[in-house]
């Protein structure tokens, strides 16, 4: 056991929602579903509820399966922990919670009819962050961010446009607008 003193929990706050995540997820089967439609998906429901607010924010820790789970998962593990160490573990959960929020209500209001769930709208965030992190000097644009823009964000424009599927490609850009915002702000550039 000597071994496990060497593991450290380098990225709390992507580790614990990636935990989390994992565990609403195994609820879910165990629950064959109806704990994520309770309060890991969002839509529109009576305001008057409870759990209209808890889904608002907890939609971003239900998946649809394991292949959901575990795509959203892999980039966010691949980009969230450079950017945490970068921004600092407040700033990240803030950026989280803020995605969460904003695509949650956008979904309530636009989309009436669909349920929302999935980390894919921070996955974005955090995507479209991380081609401005390495910017420096006031003012620039970083190439990076353009392309990953234009690829990312014009796949998903794309994709809406022509591709039928309950994927919610309103969410991913989004999310990518919400990481350039913070982008700019964190690194001073607004």
């Amino acid at each position: 056991m000597d071994y496990l003193k060497n593991i450290k929990y380098n990225s709390p706050a992507i580790l614990t929602f990636v935990f989390i995540s994992f565990g609403v997820l195994l609820l879910g089967y165990l629950t064959k579903d109806a704990s994520t439609r309770l309060c890991f998906s969002v839509y529109r429901s009576s305001p008057l509820s409870p759990f209209t607010y808890i889904r608002l924010f907890g939609h971003v820790l239900g998946h649809s399966g394991w292949n959901h789970f575990s795509g959203n998962m892999m980039m966010l593990l691949l980009v969230g922990p450079l950017l945490e160490e970068k921004y600092g573990t407040q700033n990240i959960v803030f950026i989280m919670l803020v995605t969460a929020f904003v695509t949650g209500i956008i979904n309530v209001i636009f989309f009436p009819n669909s349920a929302l769930l999935g980390a894919s709208g921070i996955v974005f965030a955090f995507i479209l962050l991380s081609s401005i992190t390495s910017s420096s000097g006031t003012g620039t644009i970083p190439l990076t961010l353009i392309i990953i823009a234009v690829i990312y964000i014009g796949g998903q424009i794309m994709d809406g446009l022509f591709i039928r599927d309950n994927i919610s490609n309103l969410t991913h850009i989004i999310g990518g607008v919400i990481g350039c915002i913070f982008g700019y702000i964190l690194n001073g550039k607004m």
